[in-house]
Order: C-alpha cells, then structure tokens, then sequence
C-alpha cells in the first residue's frame, strides 16, 4: 500500500494527526520483528494496512460510550488493541503468554507513547487473578472458538465490559455452540475489512 493509500484508509476512519505517526511507526516495526517472530500470518505482510490496520480500526466507532480502559485477550501482534489505543488515546491491558511477542508490545508501546499495561501471562489464570483492571470492553480477534472465549473474557464481562470479537465465516456454528452454556445478549457487525467476517457485540453473557 502506497503512503496516499495508507492514508486514505486513516481518514476513512477519522484517525488524528496525532495519532497518525504512531500507527505508523508501529507498522514499521512490527514489519521489521517480523522478520524474527511471527507476528503476523507471512501472507499477510504485503497487506498489513488492508488486513490488519483495518481490523483494527473499525473498532473504534463501536467501542461503548464512556470506555476509557480496553482489555486485549491473546494480544500477539497488539491487534486490535494495541492499534486502538494508539487510535483514540485510551488505556490498553495487553494479555499475552508468550514472552518474545510480549517483548514486542512493550517496545511497540515504548516507542509510540502509547498508554499500554502488558500481562505476559496464560488467560486460563485470569480467574485467580485479584485486582483485574477495570475495563469497560474486552477485544480479542483470531484467538478462539467462541466458547472457550467467553471463558477466558468472563472475568470482564461478569463486571459490565461488552466484548467486541472479530469473527469469521463459521460465526453462525461457534453461536450455536456457545448457546448451549451461555445465556447472549449480542449483536453483529459486518466486517468493513472482510466481506465473510463479523465483528460480534457482546453485550451480556451468563452461564445457563
């Protein structure tokens, strides 16, 4: 993508000039530790901005009114979480179990300025976890089936976040799934970045 396509894409999504050099650098280097670890899938790195930058940022008009911390489950690369921070100038709590990509969003944060808290721990300890952030949403893309999700984003949910999950073709089966322990309040966005994806409010959710 070329510098005036990059960004056109920032103003489809009223990005800041603020914001805009930070989501910059970031890209910058997440392509070069990309060369180390794999933060991204390697088909994807020619189209960083149309998969991943744009996954990201069409979060933003959906996040709750009010939201002034995110929680990101499985961060990996920081996306979405990390690249919504750097959007709207919101806190960010970053979960991620592997050190080497939880080195990558310490740095990335570093180096953007951006207001982020890194946990470099497995989401299956989250339940025993005291003094959890209070966050007002819960983000999470690529990660799980939406059961196992629920679990890991129930300690947030229980207390009021509304989850935003970035799904894809088989979103239908995963609910279907799901609904045979969850009790969900949720409502479904089309993906602006991926004609077969949705991105999946969840509003409510209880075990049945």
């Amino acid at each position: 993508m070329t510098d005036s396509e990059a960004s056109a894409l920032l103003d489809r999504f009223n990005v800041s000039r603020e914001s805009r050099p930070k989501i910059e650098t970031y890209v910058k280097l997440l392509l070069t530790w990309q060369q180390r670890i794999n933060l991204i899938g390697p088909a994807t790195v020619s189209t960083v901005w149309e998969r991943h930058v744009c996954d990201a940022l069409q979060l933003v008009s959906l996040l709750p009114l009010g939201t002034q911390s995110i929680a990101e489950l499985g961060s990996g690369a920081g996306i979405p979480g990390l690249l919504l921070a750097m959007a709207t100038g919101l806190e960010i709590h970053l979960y991620e179990s592997n050190g080497k990509k939880a080195a990558f969003l310490r740095e990335a944060a570093r180096q953007t300025g951006t207001w982020a808290v890194i946990h470099n721990i497995r989401l299956e300890t989250l339940k025993s976890q005291k003094d959890l952030p209070a966050v007002q949403c819960v983000v999470a893309r690529a990660l799980a089936p939406l059961p196992l999700l629920l679990e890991y984003a129930e300690p947030f949910l229980s207390k009021g976040a509304v989850g935003l999950f970035h799904k894809g073709q088989d979103v239908d089966a995963e609910l279907t799934e799901a609904t045979k322990c969850w009790k969900i309040e949720l409502c479904k966005h089309a993906s602006q970045c991926d004609s077969r994806g949705v991105i999946l409010e969840i509003r409510e959710a209880s075990r049945v």
